[in-house]
Protein backbone atom coordinates (compact mmCIF):
# COMPACT_ATOMS: atom_id res chain seq x y z
CA UNK A 1 0.00 0.00 0.00
CA UNK A 2 2.84 2.32 0.93
CA UNK A 3 4.68 1.61 -2.34
CA UNK A 4 1.53 2.22 -4.34
CA UNK A 5 1.08 5.61 -2.67
CA UNK A 6 4.77 6.36 -3.32
CA UNK A 7 4.50 5.65 -7.05
CA UNK A 8 1.16 7.49 -7.30
CA UNK A 9 2.70 10.59 -5.71
CA UNK A 10 5.70 10.38 -8.04
CA UNK A 11 3.45 10.07 -11.10
CA UNK A 12 1.32 12.98 -9.88
CA UNK A 13 4.38 15.24 -9.50
CA UNK A 14 5.75 14.13 -12.87
CA UNK A 15 2.50 15.14 -14.59
CA UNK A 16 2.63 18.62 -13.06
CA UNK A 17 6.36 19.32 -13.19
CA UNK A 18 7.60 17.57 -16.35
CA UNK A 19 4.66 16.80 -18.63
CA UNK A 20 4.30 19.82 -20.92
CA UNK A 21 1.05 18.45 -22.36
CA UNK A 22 -0.63 18.55 -18.96
CA UNK A 23 -2.65 21.77 -19.22
CA UNK A 24 -4.72 21.72 -16.04
CA UNK A 25 -5.47 24.69 -13.79
CA UNK A 26 -3.05 23.42 -11.16
CA UNK A 27 -0.20 22.97 -13.67
CA UNK A 28 -0.81 26.48 -15.04
CA UNK A 29 -0.88 27.89 -11.50
CA UNK A 30 2.46 26.19 -10.68
CA UNK A 31 4.04 27.51 -13.89
CA UNK A 32 2.76 31.07 -13.34
CA UNK A 33 3.93 30.99 -9.72
CA UNK A 34 7.44 29.93 -10.73
CA UNK A 35 7.55 32.50 -13.55
CA UNK A 36 6.50 35.24 -11.10
CA UNK A 37 9.15 34.07 -8.62
CA UNK A 38 11.88 34.12 -11.28
CA UNK A 39 10.93 37.62 -12.42
CA UNK A 40 10.72 38.73 -8.78
CA UNK A 41 14.26 37.44 -8.18
CA UNK A 42 15.61 39.32 -11.18
CA UNK A 43 13.92 42.55 -10.03
CA UNK A 44 15.33 41.99 -6.53
CA UNK A 45 18.86 41.66 -7.93
CA UNK A 46 18.43 44.88 -9.91
CA UNK A 47 17.10 46.78 -6.89
CA UNK A 48 19.80 45.41 -4.57
CA UNK A 49 22.42 47.01 -6.79
CA UNK A 50 21.06 50.40 -5.62
CA UNK A 51 22.76 50.76 -2.24
CA UNK A 52 20.18 53.14 -0.77
CA UNK A 53 17.32 50.72 -1.49
CA UNK A 54 19.27 47.66 -0.36
CA UNK A 55 20.35 49.20 2.97
CA UNK A 56 16.84 50.36 3.81
CA UNK A 57 15.17 47.05 2.83
CA UNK A 58 17.94 44.55 3.51
CA UNK A 59 15.85 42.34 5.79
CA UNK A 60 13.06 42.14 3.21
CA UNK A 61 15.53 41.24 0.46
CA UNK A 62 17.13 38.53 2.62
CA UNK A 63 13.76 36.97 3.52
CA UNK A 64 12.71 36.93 -0.15
CA UNK A 65 16.04 35.35 -1.16
CA UNK A 66 15.73 32.62 1.49
CA UNK A 67 12.15 31.82 0.46
CA UNK A 68 13.23 31.67 -3.19
CA UNK A 69 16.10 29.31 -2.39
CA UNK A 70 13.76 26.99 -0.49
CA UNK A 71 11.23 26.93 -3.35
CA UNK A 72 13.82 26.48 -6.11
CA UNK A 73 15.60 23.76 -4.15
CA UNK A 74 12.34 21.93 -3.50
CA UNK A 75 11.48 22.22 -7.20
CA UNK A 76 14.87 20.78 -8.22
CA UNK A 77 14.68 17.87 -5.75
CA UNK A 78 11.08 17.03 -6.70
CA UNK A 79 11.90 17.16 -10.41
CA UNK A 80 14.87 14.88 -9.82
CA UNK A 81 12.73 12.44 -7.86
CA UNK A 82 9.74 12.23 -10.18
CA UNK A 83 11.63 12.29 -13.51
CA UNK A 84 11.97 8.51 -13.10
CA UNK A 85 8.43 8.32 -14.52
CA UNK A 86 9.73 9.54 -17.89
CA UNK A 87 11.10 6.05 -18.70
CA UNK A 88 9.43 3.47 -16.44
CA UNK A 89 11.22 0.55 -18.11
CA UNK A 90 14.68 2.07 -17.60
CA UNK A 91 16.88 2.09 -14.52
CA UNK A 92 15.69 4.88 -12.21
CA UNK A 93 19.09 6.45 -11.61
CA UNK A 94 20.03 6.23 -15.29
CA UNK A 95 16.90 8.26 -16.12
CA UNK A 96 17.72 10.73 -13.36
CA UNK A 97 21.31 11.11 -14.56
CA UNK A 98 20.08 11.81 -18.08
CA UNK A 99 17.89 14.57 -16.64
CA UNK A 100 20.68 15.96 -14.42
CA UNK A 101 22.94 16.38 -17.47
CA UNK A 102 20.18 17.99 -19.58
CA UNK A 103 20.19 21.73 -20.30
CA UNK A 104 17.11 22.49 -18.20
CA UNK A 105 18.44 20.70 -15.12
CA UNK A 106 21.82 22.43 -15.39
CA UNK A 107 20.05 25.80 -15.51
CA UNK A 108 18.00 24.82 -12.43
CA UNK A 109 21.17 23.84 -10.58
CA UNK A 110 22.95 27.09 -11.52
CA UNK A 111 19.97 29.00 -10.12
CA UNK A 112 20.48 27.61 -6.60
CA UNK A 113 24.17 26.65 -6.50
CA UNK A 114 25.63 30.15 -5.75
CA UNK A 115 23.54 30.46 -2.58
CA UNK A 116 24.85 27.15 -1.20
CA UNK A 117 28.44 27.83 -2.29
CA UNK A 118 28.33 30.99 -0.19
CA UNK A 119 28.00 28.83 2.96
CA UNK A 120 31.43 27.23 2.39
CA UNK A 121 33.23 29.76 0.18
CA UNK A 122 32.75 33.45 0.88
CA UNK A 123 31.60 35.12 -2.33
CA UNK A 124 31.61 38.87 -2.86
CA UNK A 125 28.05 40.17 -2.55
CA UNK A 126 28.16 41.94 -5.91
CA UNK A 127 29.39 38.78 -7.64
CA UNK A 128 26.68 36.74 -5.89
CA UNK A 129 24.01 39.13 -7.18
CA UNK A 130 25.22 38.65 -10.73
CA UNK A 131 25.18 34.86 -10.34
CA UNK A 132 21.59 35.07 -9.13
CA UNK A 133 20.65 36.56 -12.48
CA UNK A 134 21.22 33.06 -13.90
CA UNK A 135 17.73 32.31 -12.56
CA UNK A 136 16.45 34.28 -15.54
CA UNK A 137 17.48 31.28 -17.69
CA UNK A 138 14.82 29.21 -15.94
CA UNK A 139 12.23 31.06 -18.02
CA UNK A 140 13.30 28.99 -21.03
CA UNK A 141 11.25 26.11 -19.61
CA UNK A 142 8.01 28.09 -19.79
CA UNK A 143 8.27 29.79 -23.21
CA UNK A 144 8.11 27.75 -26.40
CA UNK A 145 10.06 30.30 -28.46
CA UNK A 146 13.02 30.08 -26.07
CA UNK A 147 12.83 26.28 -26.10
CA UNK A 148 12.92 26.40 -29.90
CA UNK A 149 16.03 28.58 -29.83
CA UNK A 150 17.81 26.25 -27.40
CA UNK A 151 16.80 23.23 -29.50
CA UNK A 152 18.23 24.87 -32.63
CA UNK A 153 21.49 25.70 -30.85
CA UNK A 154 21.74 22.12 -29.58
CA UNK A 155 20.98 20.68 -33.03
CA UNK A 156 23.46 22.96 -34.79
CA UNK A 157 26.17 22.75 -32.12
CA UNK A 158 28.51 21.03 -34.60
CA UNK A 159 28.26 23.99 -36.98
CA UNK A 160 28.80 26.49 -34.16
CA UNK A 161 31.83 24.53 -32.96
CA UNK A 162 33.29 24.66 -36.46
CA UNK A 163 32.77 28.45 -36.60
CA UNK A 164 34.40 28.90 -33.18
CA UNK A 165 37.33 26.72 -34.25
CA UNK A 166 37.86 28.79 -37.41
CA UNK A 167 37.52 31.99 -35.38
CA UNK A 168 40.14 30.79 -32.89
CA UNK A 169 42.60 30.00 -35.70
CA UNK A 170 42.04 33.41 -37.32
CA UNK A 171 42.50 35.23 -34.00
CA UNK A 172 45.85 33.54 -33.37
CA UNK A 173 47.04 34.14 -36.95
CA UNK A 174 45.84 37.76 -36.98
CA UNK A 175 47.50 38.45 -33.62
CA UNK A 176 50.76 36.90 -34.82
CA UNK A 177 50.65 38.86 -38.07
CA UNK A 178 49.98 42.25 -36.49
CA UNK A 179 52.65 41.54 -33.85
CA UNK A 180 55.24 40.97 -36.55
CA UNK A 181 54.43 44.11 -38.55
CA UNK A 182 53.61 46.49 -35.63
CA UNK A 183 55.91 45.44 -32.81
CA UNK A 184 58.75 47.76 -33.75
CA UNK A 185 56.46 50.73 -34.39
CA UNK A 186 54.34 50.25 -31.23
CA UNK A 187 56.26 47.99 -28.81
CA UNK A 188 54.17 49.09 -25.82
CA UNK A 189 50.85 48.21 -27.58
CA UNK A 190 51.82 45.09 -29.53
CA UNK A 191 54.30 43.80 -26.97
CA UNK A 192 53.52 40.12 -27.57
CA UNK A 193 51.18 37.83 -29.50
CA UNK A 194 48.84 37.36 -26.48
CA UNK A 195 48.68 41.16 -26.05
CA UNK A 196 47.88 41.53 -29.76
CA UNK A 197 44.93 39.14 -29.46
CA UNK A 198 42.71 41.93 -28.08
CA UNK A 199 43.09 43.84 -31.34
CA UNK A 200 42.51 40.63 -33.33
CA UNK A 201 39.29 39.84 -31.45
CA UNK A 202 37.71 43.31 -31.78
CA UNK A 203 38.72 43.48 -35.44
CA UNK A 204 37.48 40.03 -36.44
CA UNK A 205 34.19 40.59 -34.64
CA UNK A 206 33.88 43.94 -36.48
CA UNK A 207 33.46 45.81 -33.17
CA UNK A 208 36.61 47.93 -33.57
CA UNK A 209 36.88 49.91 -30.32
CA UNK A 210 39.76 51.92 -31.74
CA UNK A 211 41.83 51.82 -28.55
CA UNK A 212 44.46 49.71 -30.35
CA UNK A 213 45.11 50.40 -34.03
CA UNK A 214 47.97 49.65 -36.44
CA UNK A 215 49.88 52.71 -37.73
CA UNK A 216 52.23 51.22 -40.32
CA UNK A 217 51.04 50.83 -43.93
CA UNK A 218 51.54 47.07 -43.80
CA UNK A 219 49.70 46.87 -40.49
CA UNK A 220 46.75 48.84 -41.85
CA UNK A 221 46.60 46.64 -44.95
CA UNK A 222 46.58 43.58 -42.70
CA UNK A 223 43.85 45.20 -40.58
CA UNK A 224 41.70 45.82 -43.65
CA UNK A 225 42.01 42.18 -44.76
CA UNK A 226 41.16 40.92 -41.27
CA UNK A 227 38.14 43.25 -41.05
CA UNK A 228 36.79 41.92 -44.36
CA UNK A 229 37.32 38.36 -43.16
CA UNK A 230 35.54 39.27 -39.93
CA UNK A 231 32.47 40.49 -41.82
CA UNK A 232 32.09 37.11 -43.51
CA UNK A 233 32.79 35.22 -40.31
CA UNK A 234 30.27 37.25 -38.30
CA UNK A 235 27.56 36.35 -40.81
CA UNK A 236 28.12 32.60 -40.41
CA UNK A 237 26.50 32.14 -36.95
CA UNK A 238 23.54 34.30 -38.00
CA UNK A 239 23.07 32.19 -41.13
CA UNK A 240 23.34 28.93 -39.18
CA UNK A 241 20.81 30.18 -36.62
CA UNK A 242 18.37 31.44 -39.27
CA UNK A 243 18.54 28.16 -41.21
CA UNK A 244 18.15 26.16 -38.01
CA UNK A 245 15.06 28.12 -36.93
CA UNK A 246 13.53 27.76 -40.41
CA UNK A 247 14.14 23.98 -40.29
CA UNK A 248 12.70 23.77 -36.78
CA UNK A 249 9.57 25.62 -37.89
CA UNK A 250 9.21 23.29 -40.88
CA UNK A 251 9.48 20.26 -38.58
CA UNK A 252 6.86 21.71 -36.23
CA UNK A 253 4.52 22.45 -39.13
CA UNK A 254 4.84 18.86 -40.31
CA UNK A 255 4.25 17.67 -36.77
CA UNK A 256 1.04 19.66 -36.31
CA UNK A 257 -0.17 18.72 -39.81
CA UNK A 258 0.33 15.01 -39.08
CA UNK A 259 -1.45 15.44 -35.75
CA UNK A 260 -4.45 17.05 -37.44
CA UNK A 261 -4.51 14.34 -40.12
CA UNK A 262 -4.50 11.60 -37.47
CA UNK A 263 -7.39 13.27 -35.63
CA UNK A 264 -9.30 13.77 -38.89
CA UNK A 265 -8.79 10.15 -39.85
CA UNK A 266 -10.16 8.99 -36.48
CA UNK A 267 -12.97 11.64 -36.64
CA UNK A 268 -11.81 13.16 -33.33
CA UNK A 269 -11.68 16.74 -34.59
CA UNK A 270 -13.62 19.15 -36.78
CA UNK A 271 -11.31 21.80 -38.22
CA UNK A 272 -14.22 24.23 -38.60
CA UNK A 273 -15.68 24.06 -35.11
CA UNK A 274 -13.12 22.59 -32.65
CA UNK A 275 -11.21 25.82 -32.08
CA UNK A 276 -10.29 25.00 -28.48
CA UNK A 277 -8.66 21.70 -29.45
CA UNK A 278 -6.81 23.35 -32.35
CA UNK A 279 -5.51 26.04 -30.00
CA UNK A 280 -4.36 23.43 -27.47
CA UNK A 281 -2.42 21.54 -30.15
CA UNK A 282 -0.96 24.80 -31.45
CA UNK A 283 0.37 25.73 -28.01
CA UNK A 284 1.90 22.28 -27.53
CA UNK A 285 3.75 22.44 -30.85
CA UNK A 286 4.68 26.12 -30.50
CA UNK A 287 3.44 27.71 -33.72
CA UNK A 288 1.78 31.08 -34.17
CA UNK A 289 -1.96 31.41 -34.80
CA UNK A 290 -1.29 32.51 -38.40
CA UNK A 291 0.93 29.49 -39.14
CA UNK A 292 -1.63 27.12 -37.65
CA UNK A 293 -4.45 28.79 -39.61
CA UNK A 294 -2.53 28.29 -42.86
CA UNK A 295 -2.17 24.57 -42.11
CA UNK A 296 -5.88 24.28 -41.21
CA UNK A 297 -6.89 25.99 -44.48
CA UNK A 298 -4.57 23.70 -46.42
CA UNK A 299 -6.13 20.61 -44.84
CA UNK A 300 -9.64 21.93 -45.47
CA UNK A 301 -8.81 22.45 -49.16
CA UNK A 302 -7.43 18.92 -49.33
CA UNK A 303 -10.63 17.60 -47.72
CA UNK A 304 -12.78 19.44 -50.28
CA UNK A 305 -10.68 18.19 -53.20
CA UNK A 306 -10.84 14.64 -51.87
CA UNK A 307 -14.63 14.85 -51.44
CA UNK A 308 -15.00 16.23 -54.98
CA UNK A 309 -12.82 13.47 -56.41
CA UNK A 310 -14.85 10.81 -54.61
CA UNK A 311 -18.08 12.38 -55.87
CA UNK A 312 -16.85 12.34 -59.44
CA UNK A 313 -15.85 8.70 -59.21
CA UNK A 314 -19.42 7.74 -58.32
CA UNK A 315 -20.82 9.02 -61.63
CA UNK A 316 -20.12 8.61 -65.35
CA UNK A 317 -20.48 11.41 -67.89
CA UNK A 318 -21.40 11.24 -71.57
CA UNK A 319 -18.35 12.11 -73.69
CA UNK A 320 -20.60 13.82 -76.28
CA UNK A 321 -23.07 15.97 -74.34
CA UNK A 322 -21.47 15.97 -70.88
CA UNK A 323 -24.67 14.87 -69.16
CA UNK A 324 -24.39 12.67 -66.07
CA UNK A 325 -25.17 9.01 -66.67
CA UNK A 326 -26.46 6.55 -64.05
CA UNK A 327 -23.90 4.72 -61.91
CA UNK A 328 -24.68 1.49 -63.84
CA UNK A 329 -25.57 2.61 -67.38
CA UNK A 330 -25.98 -0.96 -68.64
CA UNK A 331 -24.55 -2.48 -71.73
Amino acid sequence: MLMKTWFSARKFLYDYLHDEKNETRLSKFINYLLIALIIGNVLAVLLESVNEIYKSQQLLFDIFENISIVIFTAEYVLRLWCVAEASPGQNVWKTRWQWITSGGAIIDLLAILPAYLNFWVHIDLRFLRILRLLRLLKLTRYFTSLQMLLRVIEREKGSFQAVLFILSILIVMAAAGVYIVENQAQPEVYSSIPASMWWAVVTLTTVGYGDVTPITPLGRALGAIITILGLGLAALPAGILATGIANELAVRKQEIELKFQELLHSHEIDLLSDRAQIEEIRLQVGLTSEQTQDIVLKLLREQQEKALAEKRQRFCYCPHCGNRLPEDPGH
